[in-house]
């Protein structure tokens, strides 16, 4: 599924046009980032969690050329799935 996919099905089962599903998931998604920028997590109960992590610095190997390069610490966006999404799943 892809995000038009997503606005079609949110149209569909919100009975809105898909002009105004768009609108509500973009503006879901923008506030998730947002909340990850500003406090790091966004918790989403029975669906899931969004955080952000620290990826340590480490040394990394080119496949071309088999150099070393080291890859410097960043911040990266992480999602944990709900007990409620897992089990939807299985």
């Amino acid at each position: 599924m892809n995000k038009r996919d997503l606005i079609e099905t949110v149209a569909a089962s919100a009975e809105i046009t898909k002009k105004e599903a768009a609108k509500v998931v973009t503006a879901t998604l923008d506030a998730i980032v947002e909340g990850l920028v500003k406090e790091g997590k966004v918790v989403l109960p029975g669906f899931g969690s969004f955080e952000t992590r620290i990826r340590t610095e480490r040394v990394a190997r080119n496949i071309k050329t088999g150099a070393k390069i080291k890859v410097p610490a960043k911040k990266a966006p992480a999602f944990k799935p709900g007990k409620a999404m897992k089990d939807a799943v299985e």
